[in-house]
């Protein structure tokens, strides 16, 4: 009497196909310890292979495994803080105000959110910000749903499983390569080198989402490369837009510059995504992968207004 144990199951390992529906979490106490306890185990309906999934229970004292999380956590970022105040690298230029007052941080403020909109080009800059990725924010809302549908609805039909294979394996791989290789390039180059070629990867490697749509291969092959050569022309094209943010914030106020312009680049997704599904539902997909095509218009014209330092972004003897 007056003491309860708590039972949580989970997945432990195998195809994420086979899932717990309802609760997974259950207390025991003096008044149901005899009673049964039901847990409901769901099969993706499109599955038509064999495949096996195990599932475990755990229990224990669920105050202490919070506070070993929380502890363990303070711990990482103690560890942070003395990373970043003795190791991390910092210009000369970083240096504390000499008087920082309340007015004098407001005055800075406005002064600070005034310049980002009176720089050379703000204009064609905050376009570019905004519209670079406006045909790939449609895109990435749909791509888990178009890849979850079945073929009546004109998706895929893959099993929950196969999808985290495909696009969270598969694609995250690819992604990061993408990322790394632009960032490889654009040292040797410079910005203003490879704008335009990552541009057009980001761009043109929607068009496997086109094929997709209209061919609906059953093959995991075919939907793996394609899925991995979008993505990875995403993380390739990417490396020009976080270039350009880093290009647009130099100056005196390049922090504050930076922050704002991560706030447009967060507003570039939010918008295209709010219109996104609904948009989709009035197409279908096959049409609506044409529009994301027809869009990429608009991220090219951004691309054509900005003018770009030749050095900036490539690795020189001063900057290795």
């Amino acid at each position: 009497p007056g003491v309860s144990h708590v039972l949580v199951m989970h997945l432990d390992k195998g195809d994420k196909s086979i899932s717990l529906v309802g609760a997974d979490r259950f207390e025991f106490n003096s008044d149901n310890w005899d009673k049964t306890a039901w847990v409901t185990i769901q099969a993706d309906p499109k599955l038509d292979k064999f495949t096996t999934a195990s599932f475990k229970g755990t229990s224990g004292n669920i105050p202490m495994a919070w506070s070993i999380t929380f502890f363990i956590m303070a711990g990482l970022f103690v560890a942070f803080f003395l990373y970043h105040r003795f190791v991390l690298p910092h210009p000369a230029s970083d240096k504390p105000a000499a008087h920082a007052t309340a007015r004098n941080i407001a005055r800075e403020f406005t002064t600070a959110f005034t310049t980002f909109f009176q720089k050379k080009q703000a204009a064609a800059g905050i376009f570019f910000m905004l519209t670079y990725r406006f045909a790939e924010a449609q895109l990435l809302k749909l791509v888990t749903p178009f890849l979850l549908d079945s073929k009546d609805l004109g998706g895929l039909g893959l099993t929950t499983g196969e999808v985290g294979v495909v696009y969270g394996t598969i694609g995250i791989l690819s992604l990061t390569i993408g990322g790394i290789i632009g960032g490889i390039v654009a040292a040797r180059g410079g910005l203003k080198k490879w704008l335009w070629p990552m541009a057009l990867s980001m761009i043109l490697t929607c068009a496997t989402f086109v094929y997709l749509a209209y061919a609906t291969p059953g093959n995991l092959l075919v939907i793996n490369f394609c899925v991995g050569l979008e993505q990875f022309g995403y993380g390739f094209g990417f490396t020009a837009y976080m270039l350009y943010l880093i290009y647009y914030a130099e100056g005196e106020f390049k922090t504050s510059h930076y922050a704002i312009c991560t706030a447009f680049m967060a507003l570039g997704m939010m918008i295209p995504g709010m219109f996104a599904g609904w948009l989709q539902e009035q197409l279908g997909y096959r049409h609506f992968f044409v529009w994301v095509m027809i869009c990429s218009i608009i991220p090219l014209i951004a691309t054509s207004l900005l003018k770009i330092d030749p050095l900036f972004g490539k690795k020189t003897a001063q900057n290795q």
